[in-house]
């Protein structure tokens, strides 16, 4: 249980890195908007899993990340509302719906751990107490 509320944790500080980030980096003149959701999965990384739950969770934490920057850096001009923009994310350039979309499954599958060596170095993660 405390390993999954740091990975969370690490999740949310990541995420909220990759929020300002992203905008410092768009005053610079780039547009990378897949990064606060790559840092919600580096941040949970720090507390790898095997457990599917928290990995969705994450992808499911930095697929909104990615919608809600979008929507701070550039909300429709008929209506700047949240729930406008909801219903009308379809309507966003594909390689923003892309670039959103990769920050989701880079934050799913980052803190998932799959090499058998790192069971036998986590403790933990083994059924050997």
């Amino acid at each position: 249980m405390k390993r999954k509320i740091l990975l969370f944790a690490g999740a949310c500080v990541g995420g909220v890195a990759g929020y300002f980030l992203f905008f410092w980096i768009v005053r610079q003149g780039f547009y990378a908007l897949m990064l606060p959701g790559v840092l919600v999965g580096f941040g949970a990384g720090l507390f790898p899993t095997r457990s599917i739950g928290p990995c969705v969770a994450c992808g499911i934490l930095a697929l909104a990340l990615g919608v809600f920057t979008e929507w701070r850096l550039a909300p429709f001009k008929h209506d700047g509302s949240l729930p406008y923009f909801l219903s009308h994310v379809h309507q966003l350039r594909p390689l923003t719906l892309i670039m959103i979309v990769l920050g989701g499954v880079i934050a799913f599958y980052t803190p998932l751990r799959r090499n058998r060596g790192d069971v036998a170095r986590d403790p933990e993660m083994t059924n050997v107490k």
